[in-house]
């Protein structure tokens, strides 16, 4: 029988059946019953799998081509499946394709001896997948930049409410929104030399290859502080001591930084909390840094994530606007 394996493998694959087969059916029905396999059900072309397999959301692809189980001579049914995986991962890969062969070799025994009608065929993509600091990277920026853009005010903002600096301020000709722009301008500052520190640690010491342009890294970021820093703007603006800002930020922040793919990759989530998790501030943020970091889109391909920021971004900072109090 087909799929006999140890409890504790698995692989994560995207099948793709191009075989109208009765054989082919077979395969693929008991591949999608068996514990050895977690199926993406939403693949159905290579190319979709390979763009999954760089992001090392799939081991491999496994490919039934449309000869696959086509009795020859009458005869028994021969065909070859091929195994498609990428340089990062060339061992899961190769596993997998040990695998299928001992499990092929209990069917062609049934049939020949010496000549094996079936076979598999592992092939490299010859592409790098994420590693796993490539994750950790985009999500290090995440946390970096929700640190900075809500800890900050949270913290600052009330201690100047506490020692009267922001109601002598209220006192100048300065408006709400000019103070928001010289915090916001003065914390991208900010934020950008420590970004900076980062990506150069991670290029000298991790390796970290940078795909995208840095011009669109760069303006991503910016917007990605001026986006988040409006939550801290917010929460600061509104509390008028330590003890009202600090919990709410918390409530805020600790969601974002688990669910948003700052510590691990959202497709580990369940299906439904990773629609939920895609609308969270935070989401768009580190899904650009890591599309613009590691695939080297640009900013027209990560105009969904901008789209997102801009809608969250006028939601915040309106919110910000209303309930700042100088004292």
């Amino acid at each position: 029988m087909l799929y006999r394996s140890n409890s504790n493998l698995s692989f994560n694959v995207a099948v793709i059946n191009q075989s109208k087969t009765s054989f082919a059916a077979d395969f693929v029905s008991q591949a999608e019953s068996s514990k050895l396999f977690k199926i993406s059900e939403t693949i159905n072309t290579l190319d979709a799998a390979q763009e999954k397999m760089k992001r090392s959301e799939l081991d491999a692809a496994i490919l039934v081509p449309k000869d696959f189980g086509t009795v020859k001579n009458d005869k028994y049914p021969t065909g070859n499946i091929t195994v498609y995986y990428n340089e990062n991962a060339a061992q899961a890969g190769q596993t997998l394709t040990s695998v299928l062969q001992q499990q092929f070799s209990s069917i062609n025994a049934r049939y020949v001896s010496s000549d094996l009608p079936f076979k598999i065929i592992p092939k490299s993509t010859n592409t790098k997948g994420l590693k796993q600091f490539d994750y950790a990277f985009a999500g290090l920026l995440g946390f970096s930049i929700i640190g900075l853009g809500i800890f900050g005010p949270v913290n600052v903002f009330p201690e100047l409410k506490k020692q009267g600096i922001l109601r002598r301020l209220h006192t100048t000709p300065l408006r709400v929104w000019q103070y928001f722009v010289a915090n916001v301008i003065s914390q991208a500052v900010i934020g950008l030399f420590a970004i900076a520190i980062l990506f150069a640690t991670a290029v000298a010491v991790f390796d970290l290859q940078m795909m995208g342009n840095y011009l669109s890294f760069v303006v991503f970021i910016l917007l990605g502080i001026f986006t988040i820093y409006g939550i801290g703007l917010a929460i600061g603006g509104w509390a008028k001591n330590e003890r009202q800002a600090a919990p709410l930020g918390n409530l805020i922040t600790f969601p974002m930084m688990f669910l948003s793919g700052t510590f691990f990759p959202r497709f580990l989530m369940p299906d439904w909390l990773q629609h939920v998790s895609a609308y969270l501030p935070l989401t768009p943020v580190v899904d650009g840094i890591r599309l613009i970091v590691t695939e080297g889109k640009n900013l027209i391909d990560v105009a969904p994530q901008l789209g997102l920021m801009a809608v969250w971004a006028v939601v915040i900072y309106i919110i910000a606007f209303r309930i700042f109090r100088w004292e």
